[in-house]
């Protein structure tokens, strides 16, 4: 064999070679690692596009964890066994310490805050908290909404007793009359509505929209942030084919959502969680996103959670919220 024959022969199988392995490289995913919460309002648009194969079109493989609040979500993400995380309102909180980038918004949680009451401890108003127990997760969406709803009524935080739990404590606290008040979130609702029958749902965070919106949303770690656009990029559009999905076929969507990851929930609670909380399309988002709404409702959760803290020196929701991903990867 000629030097030429053997160029044209090696080159020949070389090009071969690649032929047959580019299908296992064109199949290869990109791992995420997904931090969650498994509420209607925060884990919806994943299941729907885990479901609907919405990340796997773009390439990713999502390896969820279910966490109970948004503070134990960010510590693992902080702690650096995540890579991004979808929560409520606390994506307001540790972005603003400088742990962490926000670069995408489920929705507005617009009544999934919930105040409830015990008529039978002599509780019918906001005045009647005064000088009260009322047990709640503190650093949570339920404690901003609260504060909002306590304030608005012109009762100072101050001259309520807030006991801090985990939700389901709370919620077990206020259930065997222990507290005769409890800020939280849904689907907590049904367990107090079912258990305790004279309860009374003094407001939910509705009361305080649009003037107050309390949003949810996704972080990234700073480092994976920086240097992962295009993975997130591919996230973004994931979401946004899943959440115009439920926007458009909210029957069916919700359906399949209850029958694979909610069976324990009757469809009922599900459409109940659903109507608390609202939704843009993807198209709406860009708008949203554009004019400065989104960060100026992320600001005032933000400075709920520093002067709560004591914290001064915070960053604030234009420095830890980048809409620029968003708004060049959606059409």
């Amino acid at each position: 064999m000629d030097r030429r024959q053997f160029l044209l022969t090696t080159t020949g199988i070389a090009l071969g070679g690649l032929a047959t392995s580019a299908p296992a490289i064109a199949q290869a995913k990109t791992k995420l690692r997904v931090g969650y919460l498994h509420t209607v309002a925060v884990d919806g648009q994943i299941w729907t596009g885990m479901d609907r194969g919405s990340f796997d079109k773009q390439g990713l493989d999502l390896e969820l964890r279910q966490f109970n609040t948004g503070l134990e979500v960010f510590q693992a993400l902080i702690g650096g066994s995540l890579d991004v995380l979808a929560t409520g309102a606390v994506v307001s909180n540790f972005p603003a310490r400088g742990q962490g980038k926000v670069f995408l918004i489920n929705d507005i949680e617009v009544a999934t805050a919930q105040l409830w009451v015990r008529s039978d401890q002599g509780i019918k108003s906001f005045e009647d908290l005064r000088g009260k127990r009322i047990a709640t997760a503190t650093g949570t969406t339920a404690h901003v909404f609260l504060d909002k709803a306590l304030r608005a009524n012109k009762v100072d935080p101050k001259d309520v007793e807030l006991v801090n739990q985990t939700m389901p404590a709370a919620v077990t606290a206020f259930i065997s009359g222990a507290v005769p008040a409890v800020a939280l979130w849904v689907p907590f609702n049904v367990t107090v509505r079912d258990k305790v029958p004279g309860a009374v749902k003094l407001a939910d965070a509705s009361a305080y929209y649009p003037q107050a919106a309390i949003i949810g949303g996704w972080a990234a770690s700073n480092d994976y942030y920086d240097a992962n656009k295009e993975t997130l990029a591919k996230l973004i559009k994931g979401w946004a084919e899943a959440n115009d999905y439920i926007i458009g076929n909210d029957s069916e969507a919700l359906a399949s959502l209850q029958k694979a990851h909610y069976s324990q929930t009757p469809l009922a609670d599900i459409n109940e969680q659903f109507r608390a909380q609202k939704m843009f399309s993807s198209h709406e988002w860009k708008r949203l996103y554009s004019d400065g709404t989104v960060t100026n409702w992320l600001q005032q959760s933000t400075d709920f959670f520093m002067a709560n803290a004591g914290i001064k020196d915070f960053t604030p929701a234009s420095k830890y919220f980048d809409p620029s991903l968003y708004l060049k990867t959606v059409a």
